[in-house]
């Protein structure tokens, strides 16, 4: 550690800034101030602490990963200052759920951990990566808007007792049913207000996944996706979205490491010779954990040595070791739901579970050529 180090916590919010110094000589934090949201105010601060610990002080900032995004980490990075963002569920601080919290203890918080090492900081994506990783959560947003419409026609529906009488909804049966109903007065026009929003959104997502599409085809995707595609259940979307998501899969030194980044491993509270194993940690990137949790349903569906038309489709182009690589990942974890469900009556939940989390692991290995 650099005893010439001054380390600056942040605790950012949409209308301020809350900043704070901490040296590891004087092993506390000084020199409270809060500002407007405002990076320059940043660069201020920074300055009027050079008058204190003199020109030739270098700083590490730091925030937590929140609703500023990587806009403040970018504009200092600009201005040369060294900034982290660091993952708040690493920081290794004690936060006792009775504490008192303020903005200024925060900013402490952080501070202390910059200095100490008690974190990890968070993947910067390049510009290309988020921009492409904005653009599938916005097309997620329309997903759940088309999702909350389909209940809303549905409750209409049996509230005022239409009732389907065919074996799925949202087929093109129950579509033409849903037009052909008749409702009185002024429930005919909400039915139809109801309608049209349902076709305007699934109009809207299709064209959106066609937009995907063009973008996992661009030469910095294209060969990942392919490759992660190789995978049961395992689409254009949710290949794009893991690799935009996590970025570089090397900075993972283990298999193991990549699923603990995902919050996919048991926690445990063991104490003296009592060992307590607790459910997943539920650390790290949230939105990956739910694509590979989703992903891990498919598993449990037909025979553990077929592989469909439609896979062997998404598998043409790769190369023999990687489809073998594939394949083997996919019998195994074929096998495991099977066997956690029906041999060891494990729930359905806890099944998928331990599926995603070793899919994650297979990911890893594909992604980083670790293929045996």
């Amino acid at each position: 550690m650099n005893y010439n180090t001054v380390y600056v916590g942040m605790d950012v919010h949409k209308e301020s800034f809350s900043l704070c110094a901490f040296t590891i000589e004087a092993d506390k934090a000084c020199h409270y101030q809060k500002t407007e949201a405002d990076f320059r105010k940043v660069l201020k601060y920074l300055d009027f602490l050079r008058t204190v610990y003199g020109e030739n002080v270098d700083f590490v900032c730091g925030y937590e990963a929140g609703c500023l995004g990587y806009t403040l980490y970018h504009q200092l990075i600009s201005h040369n200052v060294n900034c982290v963002i660091l993952a708040p569920t690493t920081m290794l601080e004690q936060r006792s759920r009775k504490r008192v919290k303020t903005d200024r203890r925060d900013a402490e918080i952080i501070a202390k951990c910059l200095a100490q090492r008690n974190y990890s900081p968070v993947h910067v994506p390049t510009l290309k990566e988020e921009e492409t990783k904005e653009f599938l959560r916005m097309r997620d947003d329309h997903k759940l808007a088309l999702k909350k419409i389909k209940q809303q026609i549905l409750a209409f529906c049996l509230r005022h007792n239409y009732r389907y009488e065919g074996n799925s909804h949202w087929t093109e049966n129950h579509i033409k049913w849903l037009k052909a109903l008749k409702p009185e007065s002024l429930y005919r026009e909400i039915l139809d207000e109801y309608l049209h929003t349902y076709s305007v959104l699934s109009d809207k997502l299709e064209r959106l996944d066609e937009r995907i599409e063009e973008l996992a085809a661009q030469d910095e995707y294209q060969e990942s996706v392919r490759k992660l595609c190789c995978f049961i259940g395992v689409k254009t979307h949710t290949a794009l979205s893991v690799i935009v998501e996590v970025g570089d899969f090397n900075r993972f030194a283990t298999a193991q490491q990549f699923a603990s980044y995902l919050g996919l491993v048991p926690g445990e509270n063991s104490s003296g010779g009592e060992h307590k194993k607790l459910g997943i940690t539920k650390a790290g990137n949230r939105h990956v954990r739910k694509l590979l949790v989703e992903t891990a349903q498919h598993y449990g569906r037909g025979n553990a040595n077929y592989k469909s038309k439609t896979l062997k489709a998404r598998q043409k182009g790769n190369t023999a070791r990687v489809i073998s690589y594939a394949d083997k990942a996919n019998e195994r974890l074929k096998r495991r739901y099977y066997k956690m469900v029906l041999g060891k009556n494990k729930k359905a939940n806890v099944a998928k579970t331990a599926v995603a989390r070793e899919l994650a692991c297979f990911m890893w290995g594909m992604m980083t050529d670790h293929i045996a």
